[in-house]
């Protein structure tokens, strides 16, 4: 397996996973929250958005967390494709 390859693993991983976390926020605003496909996507999300959330002030009824974690998604998948490629 080439490193080429293992960088666009992790590049299509990484951009699967902000379009659910993408998907899961704007269903939140149509959706019930048992609804069985946010229930799906809440578990798929929700671990790694509630250390966000613990860690963030309360801001009303708007919730950044999505925000900083598609962030944080991003730049650790850049840092580590930088690191593949420069292997």
């Amino acid at each position: 397996m080439s490193f080429e390859f293992l960088a666009l693993f992790i590049r299509v991983v990484a951009q699967l996973f902000i379009y659910i976390v993408i998907a899961s926020a704007l269903l939140s605003f149509f959706l019930p929250p048992y609804h069985p496909i946010r229930e799906v996507l809440g578990r798929i999300v929700d671990p790694f958005l509630n250390p966000i959330r613990s860690l963030m002030p309360r801001t009303g009824m708007v919730d950044f967390s999505p925000l900083i974690l598609i962030f944080a998604v991003e730049i650790l998948s850049r840092i580590f494709i930088s690191i593949l490629l420069s292997i």
